[in-house]
């Protein structure tokens, strides 16, 4: 196994410990403080590390058939789990998250029928606009529970949780259309 692919499998392990570390105080009555470090710092290792396996295969020319299926598997499975955490303590609404799971699972059964096939689908500019909103409502999403948590920026956080929202209604646009586009793709290919 190669180093990209060390880093990918490393995001897959380390996922479960951002669910964890996200409840740590439902469950423990405190550690809010230590909570919101290590959802932050996982946070941005997870997100980290997903720019760096890419960077490192593709400039050593290390880009193998195995981190082509763990790449998207690791990023779906680090993102659901952010997602999970959100709609489970109310911060984003589940309609949303239901909508995001659906297209999740629907591209993962779609790659395997068009990997059977020997028939890869490019990623469109919906797929690009989708990974992004994804990635803001990571962020803003982590933002917003750690400053909760620490009593920080009290004065920001009715903007930034109207913000979130929008975002959370942009990702699940983007879910929708992107699944739609890739759909599409799909069958002009085969």
């Amino acid at each position: 196994m190669n180093l990209p692919n060390k880093i990918t499998v490393a995001r897959i392990v380390v996922a479960p410990l951002f669910f964890i570390s996200y409840f740590l105080p439902a469950w423990t009555g405190s550690f809010n403080t230590l909570s919101s470090i290590l959802i932050l710092s996982i946070f941005a290792g997870i997100e980290l590390s997903d720019f760096l396996d890419g960077y490192i295969a593709r400039k050593y020319n290390l880009v193998s058939d195995l981190g082509k299926v763990l790449d998207p598997f690791a990023d779906v499975l680090s993102r659901i789990t952010y997602f999970l955490c959100f709609a489970f303590t109310g911060l984003m609404p589940l309609w949303i998250f239901l909508i995001i799971i659906y297209r999740e699972l629907g591209i993962t059964f779609f790659r395997m029928m068009m990997m059977e096939r020997g028939v890869v689908v490019a990623a469109s500019v919906w797929g690009k606009l989708k990974a992004i909103t994804y990635a803001v409502s990571g962020v803003l999403g982590v933002l917003y529970v750690s400053f909760e948590r620490l009593d920080l920026f009290s004065n920001i956080l009715n903007p930034l949780r109207i913000s979130l929202i929008v975002v959370f209604y942009l990702s699940a646009f983007a879910a929708v259309v992107s699944f739609l586009a890739y759909l599409k793709a799909s069958k002009e290919t085969s």
